[in-house]
């Protein structure tokens, strides 16, 4: 089985547009949308819900009051302010507290103890195109890398017990820990890009990344002829960096009304993009298949 991650140095280069169009051109694969923090996948590919369950990745201190004595040793070994005293006993503010699990240590009577929070949830579903496995991480909450791994995992097993040969990643934006968490161990990452001076300086970090994890890179650029110099500048420093631009998406206003009736740009005739699309997925294939 081969594993594609799609990833983009920032968001709003079309990375999704480019994952839904894929998940319709490729057989016998399996779906699993990464970026979690902002999932958003499944908006064009019609899933029916199969399963949802919770993710915990931490655990937050709770105060027993029949237990605390109301030492204050708690609040005074915390160094982020999250515990403060509430009559004759302390509470923990769950937005200020970093769950390291200090206080519970410090604790002479043992009246902190430490329980599992639950922090999103992870869903398995089916669209047209195959199996999704997707999540919602919940707001403000941390650990999204650990909920990509959790994503790839599912997938990954999905995959096996169907027999599927591709496993389509769409990752989440930047080259933080939900990134990495995207990407490694995968057979090829495409980078989804644009002719915006933002767009190739995260471009080239997320390609510092992928060098780091001596993972194969290649490059689309989309909307490539808003700005035909910036373009020229992405192709030359691919080209000096060794890294093939396996394909260039126009521009054109049907590729949103497309997404705003919640289509991908198979299911709708976009002229040159379509074509594009079709050619560049035909790159991709090529580069898995002899990876």
């Amino acid at each position: 089985m081969k594993e594609l991650t799609i990833i983009s140095g920032k968001g709003g280069t079309g990375k999704t547009t480019v994952s839904a169009a894929f998940a319709a051109l490729a057989t016998n694969r399996v779906l699993a949308d990464c970026d979690v923090d902002a999932a958003d996948l499944h908006l064009v590919l019609e899933p029916v819900l199969r399963s949802r369950h919770d993710f915990s990745a931490m655990r937050t201190p709770r105060i027993d009051p029949e237990r605390c004595t109301g030492c204050g040793d708690c609040a005074s070994y915390c160094r982020f302010d999250a515990i403060s005293q509430h009559g004759t006993t302390f509470v923990v503010d769950g937005l200020a507290c970093e769950h390291c699990g200090l206080c519970a240590l410090v604790c002479p009577t043992s009246a902190i103890v430490m329980e599992d929070t639950v922090s999103g949830e992870w869903l398995i579903s089916d669209t047209p195109h195959g199996p999704l496995v997707h999540a919602r991480l919940g707001i403000g909450e941390d650990n999204s890398g650990k909920l990509v791994t959790l994503v790839r995992r599912e997938a990954r097993r999905l995959a096996e017990q169907t027999g599927a040969t591709l496993l389509i990643n769409d990752g989440p934006p930047g080259i933080g820990c939900p990134v990495t968490a995207a990407l490694t161990g995968v057979d090829q990452v495409l980078v989804v890009t644009e002719p915006t001076l933002s767009g190739i300086h995260d471009m080239q970090r997320v390609a510092a990344l992928c060098a780091h994890f001596r993972i194969p890179l290649m490059v689309c650029i989309n909307k490539y002829d808003l700005n035909r110099a910036n373009c020229a500048q992405l192709r030359a420093w691919c080209a000096a960096h060794e890294i093939e631009v396996v394909g260039e998406i126009p521009f054109d206003p049907a590729v949103t009304r497309a997404l705003v009736a919640r289509r991908s740009i198979i299911a709708v005739d976009c002229g040159a993009v379509t074509v594009a699309v079709r050619q560049l997925w035909d790159n991709v294939l090529a580069r898995l298949t002899a990876a």
